[in-house]
């Protein structure tokens, strides 16, 4: 199965895109919010997982690992294709997905076009005990081109822990502007750093 791919990205649509692999165009299927990371001409690395049908073979491209869990998952649930699996990851990160199957809040999945209120209730059911994504608290997430790829986690995680969105995103920013290293960390090293950097703004405030 094709895994991951690393290349020049050569066309970009708003789902789906091509990467030229050593001299080879891979059409990759995306969702929005993977696609909206890529830049035309550049270099881009994307996980991948193949989808092979009698009569098609389908690339579909994700920005970590965590995502593509996701997709894979869903296409498990009665009724949800590839299109709409895509469609829930273009609507939610695969955090977002994950706390709403933990919590049953089937209300978040119907903000996903093409799902109903008894669709959204069959993904909570049909995902209850299996959505638990292994890699949250890892650093082998794949970048792509050379944005942070832990920001939407950890923003995610500092909000979930009392922090307001704006405060969480302020600091989020001030630690990428100071640290050099940021754009190599992983989920688990750069939360731990952010949550350090509002401690020592606390400290500093009392």
């Amino acid at each position: 199965m094709i895994s991951s791919l690393t290349g020049t990205v050569t066309h970009l649509g708003l789902d789906n895109a091509v990467i030229d692999v050593n001299g080879f165009g891979m059409l990759v299927h995306l969702n929005a919010r993977t696609a909206s990371k890529l830049r035309l001409g550049e270099s881009a690395t994307i996980t991948t997982t193949l989808i092979v049908r009698e009569d098609s073979m389908t690339l579909y491209g994700f920005a970590d690992a965590a995502e593509r869990e996701v997709f894979d998952i869903m296409l498990s649930v009665s009724g949800i294709g590839p299109r709409i699996a895509l469609a829930v990851l273009s609507v939610h990160t695969a955090a977002e997905v994950e706390r709403a199957v933990a919590t049953g809040d089937d209300k978040a999945f119907t903000k996903v076009p093409g799902i109903g209120p008894k669709g959204a209730r069959r993904i909570v059911l049909e995902l209850a005990g299996k959505l638990i994504l292994t890699d949250h608290e890892t650093s082998d997430q794949l970048p792509i081109n050379q944005g942070i790829a832990w920001k939407p986690q950890v923003l995610d995680a500092l909000t979930s822990l009392g922090w307001s969105e704006k405060d969480a995103e302020a600091a989020i920013a001030a630690f990428i502007d100071h640290n050099p290293r940021a754009e190599t960390m992983g989920v688990a090293e750069a939360l731990r750093s952010v949550l350090a950097s509002l401690g020592s703004q606390n400290t500093v405030s009392r």
